[in-house]
């Protein structure tokens, strides 16, 4: 994984990892998989995205994830 792909500058999109060279976040990446884009329609709808820069944000996520931190997963009251 080429880890120059994703960058973070206090200047661009309020500091949130974005692929280099663009405005996409990381962030939006993940939220578009999540609710079953696919890297296809990803890839039609941001022409400057890559297939090597969605797998650089899903590497980033995971990287970011492995930190000894407990995410609370708070369940939904009826």
């Amino acid at each position: 994984m080429n880890t120059q792909l994703i960058q973070s500058h206090p200047s661009i999109m309020m500091g949130k990892p974005v692929v280099a060279g663009t405005r996409i976040t990381v962030e939006l990446i993940l939220e578009k998989l999540s609710a079953g884009e696919t890297i296809e329609q990803l890839l039609e709808a941001h022409p400057h995205l890559t297939k090597p820069a969605i797998y650089a944000s899903l590497n980033f996520a995971a990287q970011s994830l492995r930190a000894d931190v407990i995410y609370p997963v708070l369940e939904k009251v009826a």
